[in-house]
């Protein structure tokens, strides 16, 4: 048991879209900002809490779905696991996508055992007929589960108490980690034999044989600071060896991943039939529905652009009407702001800063750009609770993948439409660097709803030096984009 005073670190997982940073809120008491979109949080929030007198800190970790690839996130909650001491790692799940979710933690289990699970969302999988049962899922992976609804506060109070429970050792832990195929667990075995004396005491054994097998260099450059030159020579020299080991055992690296992968997301599924309640037969029949209409190569591209083209006349024609109202109560404003300025007898280089310059901006901003944004996010996260936007990016990954980019980007561009900032910040989910940069140098050719002309009606001259603007920007933009498809 720890003593009061004492600091309790906190690592906070979890796949994007899991409610994770409501939990964080909840648990801390600050107000981090949330979002539904991939690779929100990129470095670890930091809050704190006290309870029973113990000092406890959260790390909240990036949105991440396995711990397989090397992307930024990826790598960044990688290390923290891996390098960092946490006493509890507490993983939060959605229960609606539960077979999904399982992935993160069977490969978090490698790595440490003080894990407890936070089924979040079950309010929602409620309403769409999901049942888990924790109990069961709580007894198949051999760690505490415990259900919440973060939005509405419920379970906080009984998460808080488990990870007490946990801190002060009242809670047993035994997890049941994903077992391979024999070959691959004699090769391991054999491994770590050999290199048991030079592995660092807080990584664990099993999940160091593998990484080095593969030969993992994120892993390698992560245990450099762990170990002295001659380990790492030794470590270096192991690695070398270790695919020539692998050969005489009838194996690649390539393979090792492969079956890995594999053997994890085969488990997840598996757990996840034993535990989860399957959905109503309205719900499955809703889900065929959507597969046979977006995944089918005669409908799935026409039924998308006409779903985009029925966002984007909604967007344009529904943001007419705040966007005029705005600019006319602008105008009055911006009168109003003249006469006052002039009955103050400001010199004009003042009065042309505030009004045409601080004022006009400001305005030409907030009426052009706000209702339209308004407009669009919404509908696109409504997209996105359908789940419609995975479906397109998986229909249209084939087409970008012949323009030697990722199918991923068919998300960020989406996004573009909306904001080309929200569109560029969301390539981090890209995880090749080449596609990634492709994809930020590509999207900021969408033309965002900034840069979209607006069929304003004002009391002065601003939406036609507004459009005769975008004439000139999308010349430009033809050009970059003609140059750019040169050079790729």
């Amino acid at each position: 048991m720890l003593k009061k005073g004492s600091e309790i670190v906190i690592g906070l997982a979890g796949n994007p879209n899991t409610g994770k940073s409501t939990v964080f809120n909840c648990l801390t008491g600050l107000k981090q900002h949330t979002g539904n979109w991939s690779g929100k949080t990129v470095t670890n929030a930091k809050g704190s809490f006290v309870l029973e007198d113990m000092h406890y800190v959260v790390y909240d970790l990036p949105g991440i779905y396995s711990l397989f690839s090397d992307s930024a996130e990826e790598c960044c909650a990688k290390e923290f696991i891996c390098s960092a001491k946490t006493d509890v790692m507490l993983i939060v799940l959605d229960a609606t996508s539960l077979e999904r979710n399982l992935t993160l933690v069977l490969h978090i289990l490698e790595l440490t055992e003080r894990v407890i699970l936070c089924v979040n969302l079950m309010d929602e999988a409620k309403k769409k007929g999901i049942i888990v049962d924790d109990k069961k899922l709580e007894k198949e992976l051999g760690i505490p589960v415990i259900c919440t609804s973060a939005r509405s506060g419920k379970g906080i109070e009984e998460l808080k108490k488990m990870i007490v429970s946990v801190v002060n050792n009242k809670v047993s832990f035994s997890p049941n980690k994903t077992v391979f195929s024999q070959e691959i667990e004699e090769i391991c075995n054999d491994f770590i034999k050999q290199t048991e004396h030079i592995i660092p005491e807080d990584i664990d054994r099993r999940y160091f044989a593998m990484e080095v097998l593969e030969g993992d260099e994120w892993f390698l450059n992560m245990i450099c600071g762990k170990l002295d030159d001659i380990q790492m020579a030794e470590v270096l020299a192991r690695e070398e060896y270790a695919e020539h080991f692998l050969e005489q055992s009838g194996y690649t690296r390539e393979k090792l991943k492969e079956e890995k992968t594999i053997t994890f997301l085969e488990r997840g599924q598996c757990i996840a039939k034993e535990v989860v309640t399957e959905k109503t037969e309205q719900a499955k029949k809703r889900e065929r529905f959507l597969n046979n209409l977006f995944l089918s190569k005669k409908t799935g591209i026409p039924v998308m652009i006409a779903l985009l083209g029925i966002v984007f006349w909604i967007t344009i024609a529904g943001a007419n009407i705040p966007s005029n109202l705005l600019m006319e109560l602008f105008c009055d404003m911006g009168e109003k702001l003249g006469i006052f300025l002039k009955w103050c007898a400001v010199p004009d280089w003042l009065y042309g800063i505030v009004k045409d310059g601080i004022f006009l901006t400001v305005s030409w901003v907030v009426a052009v750009m706000l209702p339209p944004m308004a407009i669009f996010f919404p509908l696109f996260t409504l997209l996105e609770d359908f789940g419609l936007l995975p479906r397109i990016a998986f229909h249209m990954d084939g087409l970008f993948q012949k323009a030697h980019a990722h199918g991923k980007q068919a998300l960020t561009m989406c996004m573009g439409f909306g904001c080309n900032s929200a569109g560029v910040t969301a390539c981090r989910i890209i995880d090749s660097p080449r596609e990634r940069l492709i994809a930020i140098i590509t999207n900021n050719f969408v033309p965002c709803n900034g840069r979209l002309p607006q069929p304003l009606s004002g009391k002065n001259n601003i939406n036609i030096m507004y459009i005769r603007i975008n004439k000139t920007e999308l010349k430009k933009q033809i050009r970059f984009i003609m140059i750019s498809f040169f050079l790729m």
